[in-house]
């Protein structure tokens, strides 16, 4: 009985470390892991254990015999992973897929002591990486009240499988040697210099925070946003929860078909009751209650074969949702279909071939999704507010207008430059070499501010390794300057600058009440107000003389 991946997994790879025949690929040391979908269990090779699924920080392992029926594609798709062996059985190997090495610090004296800023998957695995060694100090920056990016505020709230990696990051956190300084903003709070004068090394995990923007006509209308605007409003975001999301038309378009607009699309089109055990906004739940619309149109630039989407979302997406596509798109897809593709692709233009016909009316009162192809953006129209998105069919002059209330674009993201260190404009990142921020000694990065905007959750976990080995060698080397000032006088400065500091007690204080709120029926009941969170905070239990004794002996 095999086990099977059944969702756009983390890729954070502790399951192929977990497997002790090496039957989950890519594995992070192979060339496809960094661009694969999805990690793929080998079915022939799988001797069912178990070990994978005890690994798997999100929950997307699951035994082949327990698969429910929206699930069952994922038996195909992990076994086409591997190539065909015309029914031969591969026998079982005790070969095990290589752990890379942890890095180890040579240099005997004072301890390793790193700043990270921000505290999303990137930030958390370096945390951790750091910490595989005796006596080194990792302190994080995050500039909300609460931790883990994207990861709270970016995964859609019904995909709460993805979201248990969290549960991961709170392990990390209670590690010894591990200590928050939330709602403090690096650039307002502190600097660079004073970051460095307290550490050996500053290392950015912040992301790329910034979306891409369309410039055409129009953009300037109310009711025109970004998936990643929509996406954190939905999501609790404190400083996007007064954004004013019009749903009172029938109609949204959605510019762009990767996963994340496949995400807006599903949040726009579900039941709100089924959403109601999720942990979406209030705010958000309310206004999908009393929302109007009923299609979704998502519209690329390119065909088909081009899709942006992962086939697992897309998967998922059929599997929940009434999913169309007109007359001259489905050409498209046999047009496609007849041209030479990877597995994947084929895959998806399979899948894209049986989807509903947006010529017949959908049931009374249901939700559609439709995907238009070969559609470039013209202008916005409407003069208060958006009535309607010109497109030009890609490659001709033909003009074709899609009525609708509300616009979102989800074309991609961009870095945003940090202060104090060199930044690429054009590509969105800081200038490096494999995590050393070049020319700028003690200062590295990991994540979507080091290598761009792709990738996985999981993704970072590799990259965060790269970044840390470069840190420790350069410490090993004596390359990085010892901290001008104590740990004390760290602590005394933050306070000073920021009174109002949320640190690992007062997360978990915020984390308590946010289940506590959610009252069993919901995995939690977020806080969307920053002043909310800081009240929770204030109220934590303080750690004692004795705690912080015993804390800075487990160091």
């Amino acid at each position: 009985m095999p086990h099977v991946i059944t969702q756009s997994c983390c890729s954070d790879g502790s399951c192929v470390y977990a497997c002790p025949v090496n039957c989950i690929h890519p594995t992070p040391d192979e060339p496809g892991f960094a661009t694969a979908e999805m990690l793929y269990v080998d079915p022939d090779a799988c001797v069912d254990c178990g070990a994978c699924v005890s690994a798997c920080p999100v929950g997307a392992i699951v035994p082949d015999t327990k698969l429910v029926a929206e699930q069952l594609p994922f038996i195909e798709l992990n076994a086409a992973f591997y190539p065909d062996r015309q029914g031969k059985k591969l026998p079982p190997t005790s070969k095990l897929a290589p752990v890379p090495p942890a890095p180890e610090i040579q240099r005997h004296g004072m301890p390793l002591t790193v700043a990270i800023v921000g505290s999303g998957p990137a930030a958390m695995y370096a945390a951790d990486e750091l910490l595989t060694q005796h006596g080194v100090r990792v302190n994080v920056f995050e500039k909300l009240p609460t931790p883990y990016g994207l990861v709270r505020a970016g995964v859609a709230p019904d995909h709460q499988h993805t979201k248990q990696v969290t549960r991961l990051f709170d392990r990390i956190a209670d590690q010894p040697g591990f200590q928050f300084f939330l709602n403090v903003t690096i650039g307002k709070h502190l600097s660079h210099a004073e970051l460095l004068a307290h550490h050996h090394a500053v290392l950015y995990a912040v992301g790329a925070p910034n979306d891409r923007r369309l410039e055409i006509e129009g953009m300037d209308r109310p009711g025109v946003h970004t998936a990643t605007e929509l996406v954190a409003w939905y999501n609790g975001h404190p400083d996007f929860t007064d954004l004013p999301v019009d749903l009172s038309a029938q109609r949204v378009v959605i510019i762009g078909n990767g996963n994340v607009a496949l995400d807006v699309a599903r949040i726009l089109t579900a039941d709100p009751d089924d959403l109601a055990g999720t942990d979406i906004a209030d705010h958000a739940l309310a206004a999908l209650r009393e929302s109007k619309v009923r299609e979704v149109v998502i519209a690329a630039r390119r065909g088909p074969a081009d899709s942006a989407f992962t086939l697992p979302e897309l998967i998922g997406l059929t599997a929940h949702r009434l999913v169309v596509l007109d007359a001259a798109d489905r050409d498209l897809v046999t047009a496609d279909l007849a041209g030479e593709h990877d597995a994947l692709t084929r895959n998806k233009l399979d899948i894209l071939a049986t989807l509903g016909d947006a010529a017949e009316p959908a049931p009374a009162g249901a939700h559609r999704i439709r995907l238009a192809y070969r559609l470039t953006p013209a202008r916005v129209i409407g003069d208060d507010a958006v009535t309607a998105v010109e497109f030009v069919r890609t490659g001709t002059d033909e003009v074709c207008r899609v009525d609708a209330g509300l616009l979102a674009t989800s074309i991609g993201y961009h870095g945003k430059a940090v202060a104090d260190l060199p930044f690429d404009a054009a590509a969105g990142v800081v200038p490096n070499d494999d995590g050393r921020v070049t020319g700028a000694p003690g200062s590295y990065v990991a994540g979507w501010i080091k290598r761009g905007p792709t990738g996985f959750i999981g993704t970072n976990k590799t990259c965060a390794q790269h970044t840390v080995h470069q840190l420790v060698e350069d410490f090993n080397a004596g390359v990085l300057t010892d901290p001008a000032e104590s740990r004390g006088a760290l602590e005394r400065l933050v306070a000073q600058r920021q009174p109002e500091l949320v640190d690992l007690h007062g997360w978990h204080a915020i984390n308590a009440a946010e289940i506590a709120r959610g009252d069993g029926i919901r995995p939690r009941d977020k806080f969307t107000r920053v002043n909310a969170m800081l009240a929770v905070a204030a109220m934590a239990p303080r750690p004692t003389l004795r705690d912080k004794l015993r804390a800075a002996l487990r160091v």
